[in-house]
């Protein structure tokens, strides 16, 4: 366990950059992004926990995009200013201070003023990636002992937001749990979830997990020694439950649209017992995009 936990301390410990450059605003030197290079150009990074978007024109001024917060009222400048340097052409009336939809509002300018320019907006609204994953784990919801672990192997469809830094996203989860001669115990779940990305980068991201729902089928072999007497009783159980079960992953890309994912399950959970063991649920898999 010490050599997998160092593994992942190691992985998390790499910085992994996507292509940026340096620029000087307003005193302030930034390293920044360029999302859309046309006749507007739209710059971005997350600096200091926070998102900041620019906007440079032909003659390489660059401006901040900002939505400043006067009494409980947003004053909603990055509207204002983008009316400006597009002569008032488009609405900004539903425009937000995102980066899909200043991406797409940009972008759009920039196709109707240079007949030249080439979008590259996907206008898709969900991203599915489906991903199979292995590894150990201690069953913590379970009498056990002995703390001892077994295999679990298993297979993940996630839906995430077409937008390329959406923190958020949602995952059908299917995963075996094999018995062992340690522990006479199996089952098969299937669960639902939300994930929330609090780094996200396209090249790693480190998420939190919540299974919401799980139907699980179960089997367990209980041995019991009454005065001498020993008995061997067999239980199949299948059973709902809302447990909000809690746990950490990471997503590792190692090509445009494939992912190896590490993921650290089972920490605890609001509305299930843990049995006594902390947590020892490990596992490494592969995702891709569809």
């Amino acid at each position: 366990m010490k050599k997998i936990i160092c593994i992942i301390c190691f992985i998390l410990s790499v910085s992994f950059l996507n292509a940026q450059e340096s620029y000087t605003i307003n005193g302030e030197t930034l390293e920044l992004k360029t999302e859309v290079d046309g006749k507007l150009d739209l710059l971005w990074n997350i600096i200091d926990g926070k998102y900041r978007y620019f906007v440079r024109t032909e003659d390489n001024t660059i401006t901040e995009l900002k939505n400043t917060k006067v009494e409980r009222k947003f004053q909603e400048e990055y509207k204002t200013l983008l009316n400006e340097l597009t002569n008032n052409s488009m609405s900004t009336k539903r425009l937000n201070l995102t980066l899909f939809s200043l991406k797409e509002f940009i972008d759009k300018y920039n196709i109707s003023v240079d007949s030249n320019y080439q979008s590259n907006v996907s206008r898709s609204k969900l991203q599915f990636r489906i991903g199979v994953f292995g590894g150990m784990t201690n069953s913590p919801f379970v009498t056990n002992p002995n703390n001892e672990t077994t295999p679990l192997f298993g297979a993940e469809l996630e839906v995430v937001e077409a937008e390329r830094i959406s923190r958020h996203a949602v995952f059908m989860q299917l995963k075996h749990v094999i018995e062992q001669d340690e522990i006479k115990y199996s089952t098969t779940e299937l669960a639902l979830g939300y994930r929330f990305r609090v780094i996200n980068k396209e090249t790693f991201s480190l998420y939190a997990n919540v299974k919401f729902a799980t139907l699980n089928f179960s089997n367990a072999t209980v041995v019991t020694d009454l005065n001498g007497v020993i008995t061997t009783e067999e239980f199949d159980e299948t059973a709902f439950d809302v447990p909000f079960i809690f746990g950490v992953g990471a997503d590792i890309n190692i090509s445009k649209n494939s992912f190896i994912t590490l993921g650290y399950n089972e920490l605890f959970a609001l509305f299930l017992d843990n049995q006594g063991n902390f947590s020892t649920d490990f596992s490494i898999g592969y995702k891709f995009n569809l």
